[in-house]
């Protein structure tokens, strides 16, 4: 096993690939490019309607890009990537390569592009981006008014046989292979000049010595042939997306192949991995894969900076965290008790009640309202100040509010407490929330009960992807507390649906998580 600190991994190392590298290099971003050394355009020997590098070899581009690459601290591997996963912590992904290494990277973009899969016609693969072409826009002009023909491989191949009447006027269209073309289709085909020809072909040869040195010769089944000084074939399309197959991830499809779908920053749905280039959009030429791989590029580093910056917070200190968020806020909650606490706590004889995280007060209040002697505990001074206001105003000169670190001692009263409150303590800064409850179930008095009302699913109006709080179900908190059964019982663990408005004004409804945990006497009653 190999670990590893690195940012981006980024398989596949031609256009996309590398100009999403050279983008996150600039901002020095800790980038590893692993690549097998065979893109797409590996068989032709000059690109084209590539602004500013017209006719440069596509070899001569890949090296270019990685030197510019390599100077803002990018690296480089060749290797072949068998699988990528995430992690069981779900805090990075996985990258297998051959030979049983594995990689560890906090993000992936895929950029492996995308194979052409082409017609098992004897002579046709090895001409593959000589003489036999795919792409007008690529190569058509480089065999403008010369003789082309077109093979019919399929529904996309009678577009292709039109298209080419741009670049030649002595364009022939071998049919048999392309399905039955509708009348219309043949009739504008023939109208612009298209011979369609009907024959199977069965062979691609070398030209012959009176006909284009740079040309082939078509070879049909009844055994004519004819000279022509290119073929177009459309290839049938198969992306390079074999080693994220392990992820579940949401598809569309193109001229029905099946495809990752990605957002405009080629983000899959995993919040990890990001995928750009022709393994997405196999209609790109190098200009938009170029493009696609920046954008991915740009993407990438946005989502870094954002978790960066979710752990910067995480790391302050949760007592200064919390007194920002208080004191910045005219008001942070509304007021009025939780209404999955009230439901719960509502058939209880009263006593002793301990509330953590009481905010504003509304919960610790509502309590005293019904008899409780009550304490309420928080991080931050602003927020026991504002309750403390609002116990004045109602007249409750009987709450008692405390400002506390709830990673020291929780205040404690002779006997233990009859009940112990903890509605939505969530915390984007450090706090071990599991520690607090457990350690405040320990201050229960035998027969005492701990409720935890939590947030057991983001709300519907939160981000596709990232947020940065591990959410549990009800019966996930009630497990991972892993109070000893012999002492503690759980009476509740069910999640509760609310309604309430989204930020837009619509109605939703959110997914409350309540626990109820009983102290029991030793002999188990």
């Amino acid at each position: 096993m190999h670990t590893s600190t690195l940012d981006v991994i980024i398989i596949g190392g031609s256009v996309a690939g590398l100009s999403a590298a050279q983008m996150l290099g600039r901002a020095r971003r800790n980038v590893l490019v692993i690549d097998d050394g065979a893109p797409r355009n590996r068989f032709a020997s000059h690109m084209h309607g590539v602004l500013g590098l017209d006719g440069t070899p596509p070899a001569e581009l890949i090296r270019r890009g990685r030197d510019e690459a390599s100077g803002y601290g990018v690296r480089f591997r060749t290797g072949r990537v068998l699988s990528v996963d995430e992690d069981a912590g779900g805090g990075a992904m996985l990258v297998r390569l051959e030979g049983a290494e594995i990689i560890t990277a906090r993000t992936v973009l895929l950029a492996t592009g995308i194979d052409d899969v082409l017609p098992d016609l004897p002579g046709l693969r090895r001409r593959w981006g000589q003489t036999v072409l795919h792409c007008p826009y690529c190569h058509g002009w480089e065999v403008r008014e010369r003789p082309l023909a077109v093979l019919g491989t399929g529904a996309s191949s009678p577009h292709q046989a039109e298209l080419l009447r741009q670049w030649s006027d002595d364009v022939t269209f071998y049919t048999d292979a392309a399905g039955e073309l509708a009348a219309d289709v043949r009739s504008r085909l023939a109208a612009r000049g298209v011979e369609l020809r009907p024959e199977r072909v069965v062979a691609i040869e070398e030209s012959g010595s009176g006909g284009d040195a740079e040309g082939l010769v078509v070879v049909t089944a009844e055994g004519a042939r004819r000279e022509f000084t290119a073929l177009f074939a459309a290839s049938s399309l198969r992306p390079r997306d074999e080693a994220v197959r392990g992820i579940t991830l949401e598809r569309t499809s193109e001229q029905g192949v099946p495809l990752l779908a990605v957002d405009a920053g080629g983000r899959t749905s995993h919040p990890l991995l990001w995928a750009a280039g022709n393994v997405v959009a196999p209609m790109l030429a190098v200009p938009g894969a170029m493009g696609a791989g920046a954008a991915a590029g740009a993407s990438i580093n946005r989502e870094l900076v954002a978790a960066d910056g979710r752990a910067a917070e995480a790391d302050r200190d949760p007592e200064a965290f919390w007194e920002d968020r208080y004191r910045g806020a005219r008001a942070v909650w509304s007021g009025e008790v939780n209404a999955a606490l009230a439901a719960v706590v509502a058939g209880l004889a009263p006593g002793r009640a301990l509330d953590l995280g009481c905010g504003e007060g509304g919960d610790a209040l509502w309590l005293a309202d019904r008899g409780w002697s009550v304490t309420g505990v928080d991080l931050s001074a602003s927020a026991v100040m504002r309750a403390e206001e609002e116990a004045s105003r109602r007249g409750r000169g009987d709450v008692t509010f405390e400002v506390r670190d709830l990673d020291g001692p929780l205040p404690r009263v002779e006997g233990g407490w009859d009940l112990v409150t903890a509605a939505f303590l969530h915390s984007p800064v450090r706090l071990d929330r599991l520690d607090v409850l457990r350690r405040a179930a320990s201050e229960l008095a035998v027969g005492g009960r701990l409720v935890v009302v939590s947030h057991a699913a983001p709300p519907p109006w939160a981000p596709r992807h990232g947020g940065h709080l591990r959410l549990r179900s009800a019966a996930e908190d009630a497990a991972e507390l892993a109070l000893d059964p012999a002492e503690w019982i759980v009476e509740r663990a069910e999640d509760r649906p609310r309604a309430v408005t989204a930020p837009d004004g619509a109605a939703a409804e959110v997914l409350d998580g309540i626990v109820v945990v009983r102290r029991l006497g030793r002999t188990g009653h």
